[in-house]
């Protein structure tokens, strides 16, 4: 079995992971499930030999998990500078960075109070993720990002919109 065959393996587990993330509405549940979908997409990469996003993804998984205890702002912070680390020292351009500026929103997210701003985050730091996995040429990889956005989508409508149409 080639790399890329494996490597491409590894997202379809991930998705599904993403996919159930944003069904649950209790922030914790959220990030557990990207923290196990971060293990798998942190593989792929590797698999790919992308080590800026490799490096981004491991730091991901750290994030996730320790989200889960806390939001805190200084922690926060923490795993930013880790990323820009990880950026300075795989830097291969344009990838590198639409890579990074996901990570950074995707971080923001993880340490977001509530659910709804972690999932307005994820939106966009998601959609920098498609346009890298796009360019570097991994399709289930852009399949994943495409279904994980409307995943989001999905239960940020079950959960924000479609209550106050309720209301009305």
């Amino acid at each position: 079995m080639s790399a890329f065959f494996l490597s491409q393996l590894l997202i379809v587990v991930a998705i599904c992971f993403d996919l159930a993330s944003f069904q649950f509405k209790a922030r914790k549940e959220i990030v557990s499930c990207l923290c196990v979908a971060g293990v798998l997409i942190s593989s792929h990469f590797i698999l790919l030999e992308q080590w800026t996003p490799a490096g981004l993804m491991m730091i991901a998984t750290i994030r996730y998990f320790t989200s889960i205890f806390t939001t805190s702002k200084s922690v926060m912070l923490i795993f930013v500078f880790c990323s820009l680390a990880v950026l300075i020292s795989t830097y291969i351009g344009l990838v590198s960075i639409l890579c990074f500026v996901g990570a950074t929103f995707q971080t923001l997210a993880s340490f977001s109070k509530n659910d709804k701003k972690l999932r307005q985050l994820m939106i966009i730091g998601t959609s920098f993720w498609l346009l890298h996995n796009f360019i570097i040429n991994s399709p289930t990889a852009v399949v994943m990002e495409i279904l994980f956005i409307t995943s989001n989508i999905v239960g940020y409508y079950r959960y924000y919109l479609a209550p106050m149409k309720s209301i009305k």
